[in-house]
């Protein structure tokens, strides 16, 4: 038996899908008592969390059924759309993979940070907010804590006013998504070199059609750097060579 030959490089997961190992943020509880990250929504990326270790719940608020409280443990699988709203919470020690449609675009551009629509209405206060990670930990939990304010204010308004809930959604939904299509050409080559591509690639294979993946092979990844701070928690990205993540997520 000989060893397996790791020479040749893949151009992406399986299915062109991203993974990331997150750890809900746990050194400090926020201004709402709780450990957890930072609410936040994605334009057109569905994601998914297969949790590994601890408890905890998801947090989902959508137009269609408002908030929604999902309890997660160890072995349990929970898929959510793209426009929701969405935070983690550790109870005990959390920890997720996330896995993401687009060849892992949700950590590489589409995705907001719930910060409210004053710092929305100013793009120097959100980027400024956002860039708080540049301090390390510290940062990451005052980036939290910024966004957790903001955010029970919102969840007041689930309790109080349940319209204006619904309106302050829609506006936070759509302003990310207009971001996202003036964004439309960097962030069209993550679906076009990831799903498509792999979506192509088995249609040629059904019809007869000899066909590979570019640079297709073997990947085994081991994560052995510095876990990235990411708006949920800490941060490993099953990393494919040649497939560069950004960290913004």
């Amino acid at each position: 038996m000989s060893n397996l030959n790791l020479s040749q490089k893949s151009t992406g997961l399986i299915g062109g899908l991203g993974m990331t190992r997150v750890d809900v943020y746990d050194q400090r509880p926020g201004p709402d008592g709780k450990m957890t990250g930072s609410p936040h929504i994605h334009a057109v990326c569905s994601e998914a969390y297969y949790v590994l270790e601890g408890e905890g719940m998801v947090e989902i608020h959508t137009l269609e059924a408002g908030w929604q409280n999902v309890e997660l443990k160890p072995g349990v699988y929970f898929q959510f759309p793209p426009k929701a709203l969405h935070r983690l919470v550790s109870h005990d020690g959390l920890a997720v993979l996330g896995i993401m449609s687009n060849a892992g675009l949700a950590e590489n551009g589409d995705a907001r940070i719930y910060f409210g629509e004053e710092v929305d209405s100013s793009p120097e206060a959100y980027a400024e907010a956002v860039g708080l990670t540049a301090k390390g930990i510290e940062g990451a939990l005052e980036r939290r804590d910024l966004a957790v304010e903001a955010y029970q204010n919102f969840l007041t308004l689930w309790e109080e006013e349940r319209e204006a809930y619904f309106a302050e959604l829609k506006r936070f939904i759509e302003l990310h998504e207009r971001s996202v299509l003036d964004s439309a050409d960097r962030f069209l080559p993550y679906v076009q070199e990831g799903p498509k591509a792999w979506g192509a690639h088995t249609e040629r294979l059904l019809g007869g059609t000899p066909s590979r993946l570019p640079a297709e092979g073997f990947v085994r990844h081991e994560y052995l750097g510095e876990p990235r701070l990411g708006m949920c928690g800490t941060l490993q990205t099953v990393q494919v060579e040649g497939v560069a993540s950004s960290g913004a997520y």
